[in-house]
């Protein structure tokens, strides 16, 4: 097939290399908090239209921040993680928050009343004119807002349609309102990852179930375009963010299944290995991954600790004897890191075969040679919140722009855009939605 014979995934001709896979597709994005807007941040990366539907009467929390007007004496309280420029939040905070304009690039914001028969007409007007429409809320607040797939596939019969609410669409928990450590504590993660003889509560919060959900969407919504270039017809697509990320555990899941096995708190361990462990090095808050999978390796890792006659010490003399005596193993080779510098330590290592991380901060990141070489992180001006370095896009394509074209995008900044172009209002009936307050760029004074 010659270059001016290939089409992009709407099945539209390619005249060349350099455009974007998804050029002249619009997709529709109702989707709050982390997993549904870091999904519809991957189709706007690679050149969709994605077109957020927002409304400046209900504020969704840890979307555009955890709350519209937070007090400055919260922002500003120690690791609250509010994440405002300089700690302040501004005259619009939902503009200037870390945790909306990290997924809320190459985007498009309009805002509009979907609890008024005149927001649900411009939001058939908008189905008609999409390709897609991606959701992941609880079911039952769409289905008040009439917002189901024999509505939109009635309006519009290509609609790709992919939602991605917690537990699915039915079953006993369709309604449950949940968070990411509340989907992955029902997909049994957080027992595995607490460390070995603590309490639970004090497992690491971090919540990867909403990435995995993220880039599941995303790939569900290029799956359901495939399905409508054979076809011609759109889809329902059902991708439940815990049901998604359970496949990650699967192997935990199989080894209940055929053996009646429970694994839980593993820490930073290893159901087999050692050492398989993150050990404190000199400094403040410093610290190394080291793992072993083999004899030689852990000679290896020996005889730069300057302790050779430990591999033939009876305790860890080969890979069972090392598991069974973990605990003393971890003791010595913590007594060793203490004093090392992580960075060069973890060089050491790895320059002999000896599997070797250091645990990197958010600076350490930043500052680290081989993301800088990459270009991974690209300067973006924001109108509200300054120019920051942001992490750029996660799939590089060849012959292909690598980078984000726009900010974050503002609550509201496409209103007249989406209005008027893309649903056809007249100007006369655009400034009726402004003098009934459905269209803005501030949430009405009442919502905190």
């Amino acid at each position: 097939m010659t270059t001016t014979d290939r089409r992009d995934l709407s099945g539209s001709p390619v005249p060349g290399t350099g455009r974007l896979p998804l050029e002249g597709l619009r997709i529709l994005d109702i989707t709050v908090v982390w997993a549904g807007p870091y999904g519809t941040m991957h189709l706007a990366d690679w050149g969709a239209e994605v077109i957020r539907i927002e409304s400046i009467k209900h504020f969704a929390t840890s979307t555009r921040g955890q709350m519209a007007r937070p007090p400055l004496e919260l922002v500003r309280l120690r690791n609250t993680g509010m994440g405002y420029v300089d700690d302040e939040p501004g005259e619009r905070p939902w503009n200037r928050n870390a945790i909306f304009n990290t997924h809320g690039r190459n985007k498009l914001s309009v805002t509009m009343d979907l609890t008024s028969a005149e927001g649900q007409e411009a939001l058939e007007r908008l189905v008609a004119a999409s390709d897609g429409f991606l959701e992941n809320n609880v079911s039952i607040s769409m289905e008040r807002l009439g917002i189901t797939w024999e509505r939109l596939s009635a309006i519009n019969p290509r609609l790709i349609m992919v939602r991605m609410p917690a537990f699915g669409i039915d079953g006993p928990y369709k309604n449950y309102r949940t968070w990411g450590n509340h989907m992955e504590a029902l997909a049994g993660h957080p027992l595995l990852r607490t460390y070995p003889d603590e309490d639970p509560t004090r497992g690491p919060s971090g919540v990867p179930s909403d990435a995995a959900g993220g880039v599941g969407g995303a790939l569900a919504f290029i799956m359901g375009l495939r399905h409508r270039n054979k076809t011609g017809k759109g889809i329902l697509i059902e991708a439940p963010t815990a049901e998604n990320f359970v496949p990650f555990l699967g192997d935990f899941v199989m080894d209940y299944t055929m053996n009646g096995r429970v694994r839980t708190q593993l820490g930073n361990t290893h159901p087999f290995l050692a050492p398989h462990n993150v050990y404190r090095c000199a400094g403040e808050e410093r610290w190394l991954t080291i793992v072993c999978r083999t004899d030689a390796e852990f000679r290896t890792l020996c005889r730069i600790m300057g302790e050779p006659g430990l591999a033939d010490d009876p305790r860890f003399v080969d890979s069972l004897s090392r598991y069974q005596n973990r605990r003393e193993l971890d003791e010595a080779i913590a007594r060793w890191t203490i004093e090392q510098d992580a960075r060069e330590t973890m060089t050491r290592l790895q320059e002999a075969g000896v599997p070797a991380g250091m645990v990197m901060d958010e600076s350490n990141v930043h500052e680290d040679p081989h993301v800088r070489e990459r270009g991974f992180f690209q300067e973006v001006t924001h109108p509200e919140a300054g120019t920051h370095l942001n992490p750029t896009v996660g799939f590089r394509l060849q012959n292909t722009p690598y980078e984000i074209r726009r900010h974050a995008v503002r609550l509201g900044e496409d209103n007249e855009y989406v209005y008027r172009q893309v649903m056809g209002y007249s100007d006369e009936e655009y400034r009726s939605f402004v003098d009934k307050g459905d269209i803005g760029m501030d949430y009405d004074p009442g919502v905190a």
